[in-house]
């Protein structure tokens, strides 16, 4: 992409993106009042739970600003919705509307960001002044308290969607990637700190996993499987016009890791409330989440993998519709070698993306739990958790998916260029 920015519109979008994601990064520094950030901050280092909620937070959580919350909010609320389309008539006939129709779900998504932040405010301000580290605040400093964090997430939804409108890439994911990238460095120098002279051949062996990991992300995401299509007779030759479907192997691309990580994060959030209750049957469940849900734990990372592999499935089916792409063909004249226009087609493409996302699923929940793997066979791996597979794979999907859309404008400019 050569003197892409010498284009005025491409490099106005790029300096718009740059200049959101400085306000957001500055947002990560408004703290809210009420809570002792140096006890916050010791608690946050004990907890690796915390370490990756401070990663999604941007920041946010271990200076305790306004967007301590991050977009989680609005990413259950997405998830939510997205269930409820399968389930409920209306709202599915809504996806199939369109433009229109995803706009209007959008909108509910975002009505329903609104009790989810308060819950959630709440909910953080309970499990820390559990915690002892934030102290008992009064109904006005508590209301104070909620609706800064409320205002914060609904405000990083608003910037997001500035980014997808006038910026360059999905904002959702932007603020994530610039979330993950802004603690690279700490968790690289953390990283450091803890080698020693014994752990060459441990790093190098690391090091050469994170490129392999890389590698795979890479192939995996730009994978597609071409799905050969045939037109009817054109022309005066009446020769066939041939062409090809492509099916992304990995159809959801990070969606479901985000959605996964909103979900997994639940118990381990639960637990330490329920496991400082008076009750023996609620401490008995908080007792079992602490134990058995922390990043280290075996049933963590494999109720973890299997949320990834089930939302990869589920993110696929949502996003990609056979029954209306072999509608699409048999109405333009088209047709798989060998297979018949209709419901033979949908049967043979629902076939295909299942078996390939597959495929895609099984790799991104490896990806997911590439730490806790990685940690069994080399012991620094315990200490690299916010450069882990998670945050690995987002920040590589995001910069694919960015720099694709850059080709995209830039050979977009051209050919209108050319045809004036």
């Amino acid at each position: 992409m050569p003197g892409i920015l010498k284009v005025p519109e491409i490099r106005n979008k790029i300096l718009f993106t740059i200049f959101i994601l400085l306000v957001f990064r500055l947002l990560a520094h408004v703290p809210v009042p009420g809570v002792d950030l140096a006890s916050l901050r010791s608690y946050l280092a004990s907890s690796s739970l915390f370490s990756i909620f401070n990663i999604f937070s941007g920041g946010g959580f271990q200076n305790f600003s306004i967007i301590t919350l991050g977009l989680t909010p609005y990413i259950n609320a997405s998830i939510i919705l997205q269930l409820f389309t399968a389930v409920i008539p209306q709202l599915e006939e809504l996806s199939k509307e369109g433009e229109s129709g995803r706009a209007k779900i959008n909108q509910y998504t975002k009505l329903l960001t609104v009790p989810l932040a308060i819950i959630q405010s709440y909910g953080m301000y309970f499990l820390l002044k559990s915690q002892g580290v934030v102290s008992n605040l009064d109904p006005l400093s508590l209301l104070v308290l909620v609706f800064s964090f409320v205002g914060g997430s609904l405000l990083l939804v608003w910037i997001g969607d500035l980014v997808t409108e006038q910026g360059i890439g999905n904002g959702v994911s932007l603020l994530i990637f610039a979330g993950i990238v802004s603690r690279l460095p700490a968790s690289v120098y953390q990283f450091i700190s803890t080698l020693q002279a014994s752990d060459l051949a441990d790093l190098i062996l690391f090091v050469v996993l994170s490129l392999l990991v890389v590698l795979g992300i890479v192939y995996v995401n730009e994978g597609i499987r071409k799905i050969p299509v045939e037109y009817g007779r054109t022309g005066r030759s009446g020769a066939y016009s041939s062409s090809y479907l492509p099916l992304k192997v990995n159809q959801a691309g990070v969606i479901p890791i985000i959605f996964a990580v909103s979900v997994v994060l639940v118990p381990s959030i639960v637990g330490p409330p329920l496991l400082a209750l008076p009750y023996g049957f609620l401490n008995t469940i908080g007792n079992f989440l602490v134990t058995y849900f922390s990043p280290q734990a075996v049933v963590y990372n494999i109720f973890y993998f299997m949320l990834v592999f089930a939302f990869t499935y589920f993110y696929t089916t949502f996003q990609f519709d056979p029954s209306k792409i072999a509608d699409d063909l048999k109405k333009r004249g088209g047709f798989i070698p060998g297979i018949r226009p209709g419901k033979e087609t949908e049967r043979y493409l629902k076939n295909v993306t299942t078996r390939i996302t597959l495929f895609g699923g099984v790799f991104l929940g490896l990806v997911a739990v590439m730490p806790f793997i990685v940690s069994s066979f080399v012991p620094i791996g315990n200490s690299v958790g916010g450069i882990g597979g998670t945050g690995l794979l987002i920040v590589v999907s995001v910069v694919l998916e960015t720099l694709r859309q850059l080709d995209s404008l830039n050979v977009t400019r051209s050919y209108d260029s050319f045809l004036n």
